[in-house]
């Protein structure tokens, strides 16, 4: 498939071509395995810090790669192109756990953990959902009370992706109930931090390389320097790093979709019934180029809302449509791609029952297809 290059500098390029060549050698081998056993190869952490891989887009005083959104964007996309779940845990680490102490952390905060995280020897997560809060933040029921120089957190957490791998977690918790969700803070809690624990870990349908758990807090105490940024609003300054999130959702659906795609191409020019390849047959043949239009698309989304944030522009409504699009694209061309593969494609050693159990996450994490269209639609007036 061609790529839309023309705006891409020769060190993006030559980027994307490393990042294949690694996801080739480290990642497609082991994604399977990963998937079967649902356990991440928390190796990888210190195979991509040690590339740089992990520092792109942070300053190089805190240890960082320097680098763009735009880089970020290709760095997602390769990375999913090997497995979902491997890029997830990636994603996490980065754009949430390392971007929010690098946005708002003290400088001590930040020179104990960035570097080390950025290394990949230390592993974060982002410790925000709830049973009872999801899209509704100010229903998040954690609390975080002020005791002398400590706080004291209560309460616990769902669907925590690294959870059971993490180091170091950054909790969103009520530090001022009546305000809702003018009334949350950020913390870093520590792992080994007494009053901390992993609950279980959780199965899921798809991206299940990547570690899930429930955690609680148990008059955990932490220090009152474990803050991350200002006190009761602190989350509600993060919202603004957090669109990076939905430029990364777009990046990782094309990944999948890419990878669909490429095996289904492969596929149907193999596949041989009625005396010819089922490529030659003209509802495969529209189909297949479906695939590629929307895959072309959909890069071309993300990469705008991702060179928009790049030059200072406001890039939310941007980032919001291309998350839209590229995940709804994705699963529809999953789809499409288990029904050309068949039965084969149903088999549990065929990576496109893989990509099938993946692609619907997109959709859900980072806010919902609805929730980024009424964000669009606000934006646009109504």
């Amino acid at each position: 498939m061609a790529e839309p290059d023309f705006y891409l500098t020769e060190e993006q390029r030559e980027l994307q071509r490393s990042l294949r060549e690694f996801v080739a050698k480290e990642i497609q081998p082991i994604a399977a395995e990963c998937d079967d056993r649902e356990r991440y190869p928390v190796e990888l952490f210190g195979r991509l810090g040690e590339l740089g891989y992990l520092g792109l887009g942070f300053p190089e005083e805190v240890g960082g790669s320097g680098g763009s959104r735009l880089d970020y964007a290709i760095l997602c996309e390769e990375l999913a192109f090997g497995s979902g779940g491997i890029a997830l845990g990636v994603y996490v680490h980065m754009a949430l756990a390392c971007a929010a102490l690098e946005a708002f952390a003290s400088e001590e905060l930040k020179q104990i953990w960035l570097p080390r995280a950025l290394r990949g020897e230390r592993i974060g997560a982002w410790a925000f959902a709830e049973a009872g809060a999801g899209s509704d933040a100010g229903s998040i029921a954690t609390r975080a009370v002020a005791d002398g120089d400590e706080y004291v957190l209560n309460g616990s957490k769902l669907f925590i992706t690294n959870g059971p791998i993490a180091d170091f977690l950054v909790v969103v918790a009520s530090t001022a109930p009546e305000q809702r969700i003018k009334g949350l803070s950020l913390f870093l809690v520590e792992a080994d931090r007494p009053g901390f624990r992993v609950a279980g870990s959780l199965s899921k349908l798809g991206v299940r390389a990547s570690e899930m758990a429930e955690l609680v807090f148990d008059d955990c105490r932490i220090p009152a320097g474990n803050r991350i940024g200002r006190p009761d609003v602190g989350f509600l300054d993060s919202l603004a790093t957090l669109t990076l999130g939905r430029i990364a959702s777009a990046a990782f659906a094309i990944g999948v979709a890419r990878a669909a795609y490429e095996a289904t191409l492969a596929h149907v020019a193999a596949r041989v019934q009625f005396g010819q390849p089922i490529g030659s047959f003209q509802a495969v043949r529209f189909g297949v180029a479906d695939m590629a239009v929307q895959i072309e698309a959909a890069r071309l989304l993300c990469h705008r809302a991702a060179i928009a944030a790049d030059r200072g522009l406001p890039h939310g409504r941007e980032a919001s449509m291309a998350k839209l699009f590229a995940t709804e694209t994705c699963t529809r061309i999953v789809e499409r791609a288990l029904h050309y593969h068949g039965a084969a494609g149903f088999m549990s050693d065929s990576p496109i029952q893989r990509y099938y159990r993946d692609c619907k996450v997109f959709e859900l994490g980072e806010g919902s297809s609805e929730l980024q269209r009424n964000m669009i639609a606000r934006d646009l007036g109504l």
